[in-house]
């Protein structure tokens, strides 16, 4: 049924996996476009109460594709018309435009009736931060790793519910930053629900999805929808569109665009190194002070 995730129904619940192991679930535009599909149609069946989203293989994800991935047509209408002069990302306005259309693929995690846990282990970086916080609740692994490593060089989040997860001040630590925090730490300061020792994980989502499905789907959407009005009445909505024309700004930045021609010219993976070497392991110490050694690495507390 689909190229990049799986899709699975069983009592009650939807389970979509990302499954593209060998990139780390990089998420493409098709595979943002088949999740959209996914949560949309589990939405719409009676038998289920809940979707779960999780990572196949090593990660959740490790972000948005940045080679590119799979291309998705505009509408049918693009597919029959190849030589339309269809947008493309020339100008600022294309860049926001394309930007807006790849978040409402997303959004369908928060706009859906119907509740979505986020089921987090290994990488969740970029992209997927902004994937893993649009859904309702988010379990993570302990040794999950997460952070916005992006915002280093390439530009602002094209979502952005960090705010109103973690509050302002955490939000900016991470986000003018780049640096990374543990699944135990996510739970700490609110950008997770709990952690959970990594075998522990499945387990502790599929549990909360059995107690969602004795829960009358109608009663599990009145809920939801409540809270989320709640969120929309302080901005919620009208930030995350804010955020796609903020990531078209960053794009402008020089270091996006010094990034990029590295890139082209060693490679995205040695781009990425490069980057981030300076920031060392790029961890964060939630209390206590931050001691680092030579190398930019934290220096764990005796």
């Amino acid at each position: 049924m689909f190229d990049t995730i799986l899709y699975q129904i069983e009592k009650g619940r939807a389970r979509i996996t990302l499954n593209r192991p060998d990139k780390l679930n990089a998420m493409s535009l098709k595979m943002q476009a088949e999740l959209s599909e996914a949560l949309w149609d589990a939405d719409a069946r009676k038998d289920v109460h809940c979707a779960i989203i999780k990572g196949a293989g090593r990660a959740f994800t490790a972000g948005y594709d940045l080679t590119g991935g799979d291309s998705v047509p505009i509408s049918r209408l693009q597919t029959e018309n190849p030589d339309a002069p269809y947008r493309g990302s020339r100008s600022v306005d294309d860049d926001i435009w394309q930007l807006e259309r790849a978040q409402r693929y997303r959004m369908a995690a928060f706009d859906m009736h119907k509740p979505v846990i986020a089921q987090v282990h290994g990488h969740c970086k970029a992209g997927g931060t902004d994937l893993a916080l649009l859904c309702d609740i988010v379990i993570v692994a302990d040794d999950a790793e997460i952070g916005f490593p992006a915002g280093r060089d390439l530009g602002a989040l094209p979502n952005q519910f960090w705010l109103h997860n973690l509050g302002p001040q955490w939000t900016k630590r991470l986000l003018l930053t780049g640096d990374s925090i543990s699944g135990t730490q996510a739970a700490e300061i609110g950008f997770a629900l709990k952690s959970v020792p990594p075998d522990l994980l499945e387990a502790e989502v599929e549990g909360l999805a059995d107690r969602f499905a004795q829960i009358d789907p109608d009663i599990l959407t009145a809920n939801k929808r409540a809270v989320n009005m709640g969120l929309e009445l302080m901005g919620a909505r009208t930030l995350q569109r804010y955020a796609a024309e903020n990531d078209a700004r960053g794009h402008q930045a020089a270091s996006a665009r010094a990034f990029i021609k590295h890139a082209s010219e060693v490679g995205l993976k040695k781009a990425l190194e490069d980057r981030d070497a300076p920031f060392g392991d790029g961890r964060v110490r939630i209390k206590g002070h931050e001691r680092r050694d030579e190398n930019d690495r934290l220096i764990d507390e005796e």
